[in-house]
């Protein structure tokens, strides 16, 4: 028999001082902490105002909500106690170094709580990611569709397609076991092959997702790009509301790429201010130029931004289907800029998506531009809530796809169930089921500790 499980013990509320603090324990001595501290263990799952004590001096440390969670009907699968306490750093030191005195109890590490409710079976892997993603959710579209997933809504589904492959996979070992049997179907095969089909139209439609569930968990990527001095940064300090980015009348004052995560409509939207696209002798900024076309070649969308002087060369590094932002037009006729525009189509015949007139020192225009981007990053992610949501989670389904679709081609049965087999693996490894352990500590690293 494997040995017991340490207990362990954490804050599991945020950074003091704070009205309350959350302190929980978890393992098979937590009952034996809650005697030590409060002198009793209260009825399972219903709070109760106690004394807790230091066992070491007796002395109360605070007057606090105590609750009981007897395994496994707790969210580790272990037995759980929590205590909610006043949330000072005196209070909360006290009642740590009390718990941390007892004999058998030790800190938990990162993620250590999450992660024993996955080895104890009360999270499936694409559920604790879930947990994750609605921990470190920045906006609420992105709350919304990792609450789904900590629900169950990737989990579930791919538990019932694996039960449905075990099913197949019965009906052709059945045939392979027991094909000179005469009471055995001769057309076992062959049902296994229709479930395999249609289990392989399903997954090929979750993954015909345009990728949207990433882009939701990492956000729609939108570089402001172009030549010096065309007031890039000062339009990245107007959307980000202060001053994040150096504003010089100096050419090449940007040297490296600068982010900035905006909420637009509940939406996550990762703005790059870049360096002006120019060749220099100067290593540095030519680094940085370097950067800025590499960033730009890979963001979702490029504000390509010129000033009233702009001339055909300044378009010429813009990617294709960036939005031309012409910026100063406080400075300038918007026609003029509307004429290069033209001009640039007529020459190039590269298809602006869109125009936008902005003065970025002025605000002029950017309430229109805010709402543009708005419209973008909801186009980019769609509406409906996505299935797969990480590309760990794209990979195990591509592999079971892969799998399925080798299986209807078929025609010996022996292979036929090896291809069942894998695609049911694939499946697996997605739950957690089988083979996870190199992924596991990836997984738990990020997590805070007390989660």
């Amino acid at each position: 028999m494997p040995p017991a499980p340490d207990t362990i013990l954490a804050l599991s509320s945020g950074r003091p001082p704070a009205a309350i603090a959350v302190v929980r324990v978890s393992g098979p001595r937590a009952r034996n902490a809650l005697k030590a501290l409060i002198g009793r263990v209260p009825e399972p799952r219903r709070a109760a105002l106690a004394k807790v004590r230091d066992p070491r001096t007796g002395d109360v440390i605070d007057e606090a909500l105590v609750l009981w969670f007897p395994g496994p009907s707790s969210e580790t699968g272990e037995d759980v106690a929590e205590l909610q306490v006043h949330g000072g750093r005196a209070v909360i030191a006290a009642v740590l170094s009390a718990l941390g005195g007892i004999d058998g109890l030790r800190p938990a590490e990162a993620g250590e709580f999450t992660r024993r409710a996955f080895a104890n079976g009360q999270l499936d892997l694409t559920e604790v990611e879930g947990l994750a993603d609605l921990i470190a959710a920045e906006t609420e579209a992105q709350r919304r569709q990792a609450f789904q997933q900590l629900k169950g809504v990737l989990g579930d589904k791919a538990e019932t397609w694996r039960r449905r492959l075990i099913e197949a996979l019965a009906l052709v070992e059945a045939g392979i076991d027991f094909s000179g049997e005469g009471d055995v179907p001769d057309n076992l095969a062959r049902e296994a092959k229709a479930i395999a089909a249609e289990l392989l139209g399903e997954i090929r439609t979750a993954l015909a997702d345009g990728h949207r569930g990433e882009r939701l968990r990492e956000g729609v990527v939108v570089a402001i790009a172009g030549p010096p001095n065309a007031g890039k940064s000062t339009l990245f300090n107007r959307l980000a509301r202060r001053e994040a980015a150096i504003v010089s009348p100096y050419a090449g004052t940007t040297r490296d790429v600068i982010e900035l995560h905006l909420d637009l409509g509940g939406y996550p939207v990762t703005l790059l201010d870049t360096a002006g696209v120019r060749e220099s002798a100067d290593p540095v900024e030519q680094e940085g130029v370097n950067r800025a076309r590499a960033r730009a070649a890979a963001a979702d969308l490029v504000l390509w931004v010129v000033d009233r002087s702009a001339g055909g060369s300044d378009l010429e590094a813009a990617p294709a289907g960036s939005w031309l932002i012409c910026n100063k037009i406080d400075m300038m006729n918007a026609d003029s800029c509307m004429e290069l525009f033209r001009t640039r189509n007529e020459q190039k015949s590269r298809k602006w998506v869109q125009i936008q007139f902005i003065s970025a020192s002025e605000g002029t225009g950017i309430d229109s531009l805010l709402s543009a981007l708005t419209t973008e990053a909801a186009s980019h992610i769609g509406g409906e809530s996505a299935l797969i949501t990480r590309a760990r989670h794209r990979q195990a389904l591509e592999a079971a796809a892969e799998a399925l679709a080798r299986a209807v081609q078929r025609s010996e049965d022996d292979l036929l169930a090896e291809e069942l087999r894998l695609a049911a693996r694939a499946l697996g490894r997605l739950t957690g089921r089988v083979d996870v352990e190199d992924i596991l500590d990836v997984i738990f690293r990020d997590f805070c500790i007390g989660k």
